[in-house]
């Protein structure tokens, strides 16, 4: 390649980034990732690392000891909490009310579990009732459950259901990638085993880093299948025979690397982990309830404001995420091109939806920085603009006056 060949800096366009995720990430949290480098055992690194775990049992609201960062997408997550805590054999019962619901399924699967789903219609969620019967029938080790569904924009409710799993002797693992900072999440007092995220939706960061926490019981099913690799073990050192199947994702070595011992492992992603720790100290400066509010009042104007430009809402709406809203595309109007329109011409982002709803839903989300007045009046100007481009009768200011209107508590 030749000097004239290769590119110049990177230079992204300016977005305003209002779909499910990824978002605009806090303007900090874009600081933080400059910081210098240092080595992973520095005493500033490690030091790092112990403040990063105590502010997000703040986030989470625990006291869990077993609370970390795993280095990669909400995914990576979500995968080592499932093949460190699913043996395989184990039953596991995953209800699906959407695309996220089928993922964890597929891991648990990969996992070699035998995984039993039940399923109710997208845009619903699941009575207690309808869990316990599965509970009962399955007699599942461990439950896996999505609280809140981008794909449907569905929040599912998690409060009874760890005393359930407590009573039947079941480990309860929860995907709150989606709903984690800007919905209600009570680890200890809902009786999580295990809970991950990212933290490219309500936390306000860039994907690439999964905070994650472990009950003390599931601590324990993970040390019970510890290993520790060849090239570093010691004398004494546990070897389990039922080991997890993963080295990556094996939380018994990752629980060694963040531990006291800072057994080596993989190297920590230094720029990611000073976004995820300003993440949470952005969240815990403004406070866990504000931020929620805060959420809870901006997805409330973009609803009003969408009902306002006669947009038809997908689902339950007593149960949709605070963060984002799935709205009915209207007939005749070309689903992406529209899309497109915004992004070319205002330069902002929604997103559209998988499955059984692609082309019949745009899904619009108010999330991390960008649940504030501005954004979403910004975003509710854009869309009637480019609505009545397309023929849609919406009427002027419709939108942003009843989202205003929420806003000022009218």
């Amino acid at each position: 390649m030749t000097a004239a060949a290769i590119p110049g800096p990177i230079d992204p366009p300016a977005r305003l980034l209002m779909g499910p995720g990824p978002i605009s990430a806090y303007p900090s949290v874009l600081q933080a990732m400059s910081a210098p480098l240092v080595g992973q055992y520095d005493p500033f690194m490690t030091a790092t690392m112990a403040e990063t775990q105590d502010l997000y049992r703040g986030v989470w609201a625990t006291r869990n000891d077993a609370t970390l960062l795993i280095d990669g997408t909400s995914r990576a997550g979500i995968e080592a909490a499932l093949v460190s805590l699913i043996r395989p054999g184990d039953r596991v019962l995953v209800p699906v009310f959407g695309r996220f619901g089928h993922l964890l399924a597929e891991i648990a699967e990969r996992a070699m579990a035998e995984v039993h789903t039940i399923e109710t219609e997208w845009g619903q969620v699941f009575p207690v009732p309808v869990i316990e019967a599965a509970i009962e029938r399955v007699r599942p080790t461990l439950l896996a459950l999505v609280q809140g569904d981008t794909s449907t924009t569905m929040c599912q409710p998690l409060d009874e259901i760890g005393a359930l799993c407590a009573k039947h002797g079941v480990l309860f693992y929860t995907d709150a990638t989606a709903s984690l900072g800007g919905n209600a999440f009570e680890a200890d007092e809902w009786g999580l085993d295990a809970a991950t995220a990212g933290l490219q939706k309500c936390l306000g960061g860039p994907s690439g880093s999964a905070p994650l926490t472990l009950s003390d019981k599931a601590v324990e099913v993970v040390r019970s299948r510890a290993k520790v690799e060849a090239g570093i073990r010691e004398p004494g050192d546990p070897d389990a025979a039922d080991f997890v199947r993963s080295n990556y994702f094996d939380l018994g070595m990752i629980l060694e690397y963040w531990g006291p011992r800072r057994l080596n492992h993989h190297t920590e992603a230094t720029s990611m982990l000073y976004a995820a720790r300003e993440c949470a100290r952005v969240l815990l400066v403004e406070g866990r309830e504000a931020v929620i509010e805060r959420h809870r009042l901006a997805g409330a104007a973009m609803l009003a404001g969408v009902q306002a430009l006669g947009l038809d809402v997908f689902g339950d709406v007593a149960h949709k995420m605070n963060n984002v809203v799935a709205v009915e595309i209207p007939s005749g109007v070309p689903a992406d091109a529209a899309r497109a329109a915004l992004l070319e011409d205002f330069g902002i982002e929604i997103g559209t939806s998988f499955g059984p709803l692609h082309g019949r839903v745009w899904r619009i989300g108010t999330m991390g920085y960008n649940a504030r007045e501005d954004a979403v009046l910004t975003t509710l100007a854009a869309l009637e603009t480019v609505l009545a481009r397309y023929g849609v009768p919406v009427p002027a200011g419709g939108g942003t006056d009843a989202a205003t209107d929420v806003f000022r508590g009218a």
